[in-house]
């Protein structure tokens, strides 16, 4: 058990390594980042969602964001703590829960972290999917909270898409990338069901939208619509 413990706390600090290397070689375009960094400077913290398969290249975007604290909600499966160790390597802080397992603790935790004025960082169709199908977790969470859900996806020219469950993109070093900021979504605190089903749909087709123009832009073949 110590051995696996040490092989996947090394496997982790090596992912980490090679997305901050991959990061820092790409170039970069951003769009719908100047109103995000006006929310962080007057002290509004906000919820990242984005879709799990362009997670690789959020934590870098965020840090070109100027972001500071922040925590993100990550699966209680046993793949979950791989990829807590390789965040914490960027400075995210892991609570640890899902919609499906650890739900209420995960729900617990993420309140406490925006307590505390820390961003959330929340991948709405993990930790299994099915991709691109918005959970409701996330806007349960900005109603609890008050803060603002910001959608952020990536799309780069040449990469690798994997053939898992969420079709994970990992660029290629030296890609053009570009990075799309969305438009904060503010959830009232007496949202009735009806409302909130609205916005779960609206957020979703949002966000499928957004990924779809990242493609577009930075002119890579569209994946099938889900």
């Amino acid at each position: 058990m110590r051995l696996e413990g040490r092989w996947q706390s090394s496997a982790a600090w090596l992912a980490a390594a090679l997305l901050r290397g991959i990061a820092a070689s790409l170039r970069w375009r951003e769009e719908g980042a100047e109103p995000i960094r006006a929310l962080r400077a007057g002290g509004q913290p906000i919820i990242l969602a984005f879709w799990h398969g362009r997670l690789a290249l959020i934590p870098a975007a965020y840090r070109r964001l100027g972001g500071g604290q922040v925590s993100i909600l990550i699966s209680e499966h046993r793949d979950g703590e791989f990829i807590a160790q390789a965040m914490a390597h960027w400075g995210y802080a892991a609570v640890r829960g899902s919609s499906r397992r650890g739900a209420f603790k995960g729900a617990k935790g993420m309140l406490r972290a925006a307590r505390a004025g820390s961003d959330l960082a929340i991948t709405p169709d993990g930790p299994r999917g099915p991709r691109e199908v918005l959970q409701m977790g996330v806007l349960e969470l900005a109603r609890w909270t008050g803060l603002p859900i910001v959608p952020v996806t990536f799309s780069s020219r040449w990469g690798k898409i994997f053939s898992s469950w969420d079709h994970f993109l990992l660029p290629w070093p030296g890609s053009r990338v570009v990075v799309l900021w969305g438009e904060p979504l503010r959830v009232a605190s007496d949202a009735s069901a009806a409302e909130m089903a609205h916005l779960q749909e609206q957020l979703q087709a949002q966000m499928r939208s957004q990924r779809r123009r990242a493609d577009v832009l930075i002119g890579r073949a569209l994946e099938e619509d889900v």
